[in-house]
């Protein structure tokens, strides 16, 4: 996809991948990603700013499956939502383009078969110009929009993320886990 500014943020993915070390990767896409939203260099498509009237949209900005990534923008109408989920095992940065975003981390504690236990970690809100890391197996998480406007996020992932777990409550602090297929939308 082209759009203003789409070579930079292309570019710096491309060189953070190219280090070995996870920790470096995600550390130098925050950062880096931070800096972009700041600057206001990179400009996304209008359509990019359309939500969907039924889930956040999921819209594809870049796959490099050589260097096995892909760049994904959510688009969060007010009160929309993220079950608590997974990232299928893969590392992600996640930074708020436009707007304000409610991320609730959990930590998994136990599972038994389908039936998962996990306690909440941290909460907070993160607004335009902030980004965050999930490094498995730290990568349980729900996010919503809370607002009454809409946000926009960028998503990085180290693959590409085209399912992942999803729990489901069942009560107390358990949860059944089932895998759900994640789209993109136009």
């Amino acid at each position: 996809m082209s759009f203003p500014g789409a070579e930079p943020l292309v570019s710096l993915v491309d060189r953070a991948v190219a280090h070995d070390d996870v920790e470096q990767i995600v550390d130098e896409l925050r950062a880096g990603l931070c800096e972009l939203i700041r600057s206001a260099s990179v400009t996304l498509p209008q359509e990019f700013h359309r939500t969907c009237p039924d889930h956040y949209a999921r819209r594809l900005i870049h796959r490099d499956d050589a260097r096995g990534y892909s760049i994904v923008a959510m688009t969060w109408a007010a009160g929309q939502s993220t079950p608590l989920h997974d990232h299928g095992g893969m590392w992600c940065v996640e930074g708020v383009w436009d707007g304000s975003i409610d991320v609730q981390q959990y930590e998994l504690v136990e599972h038994s078969a389908d039936r998962y236990r996990f306690e909440k970690r941290n909460s907070f809100e993160a607004g335009t110009g902030s980004a965050g890391c999930l490094i498995p197996p730290h990568e349980y998480h729900r996010i919503a929009n809370r607002t009454p406007d809409t946000a926009i996020s960028i998503h990085i992932y180290g693959g590409d993320m085209d399912h992942c777990s999803v729990f489901e409550p069942a009560g107390g602090d358990w949860f059944l886990r089932r895998e759900k297929a994640l789209g993109l939308d136009m």
